[in-house]
């Protein structure tokens, strides 16, 4: 038997200010529109919050999504050049 792990949050790191922010904030748009239930959210590595995030969970390059758990454990990294489906993200809102 396999214990659910419920994913609070997906969380977004990036730079507005960059060229991907355009495809980040429509990804984040939609993904919104179409999973209601899952918490969204976006960081500024630039700002003290998403300099946080990323000295915690190793963050290197950007834009970078994450799946984190309650508990903040690191469930899945999506950083590179191309943006993860937004069915595949959603899809570890309850991994087992």
């Amino acid at each position: 038997m396999h214990a659910t792990i419920v994913i609070m949050k997906v969380v977004i790191l990036y730079r507005p200010e960059s060229e991907h922010a355009r495809s980040i904030e429509t990804f984040v748009r939609d993904f919104s529109m179409r999973n209601p239930n899952i918490r969204l959210e976006t960081l500024n590595v630039d700002e003290r919050d998403g300099i946080a995030k990323c000295e915690v969970y190793g963050i290197m390059r950007y834009p970078a999504l994450l799946a984190v758990a309650e508990d903040g454990r690191l469930i899945k990294l999506w950083n590179d050049d191309m943006l993860p489906l937004m069915d595949e993200v959603a899809s570890y809102a309850y991994s087992g």
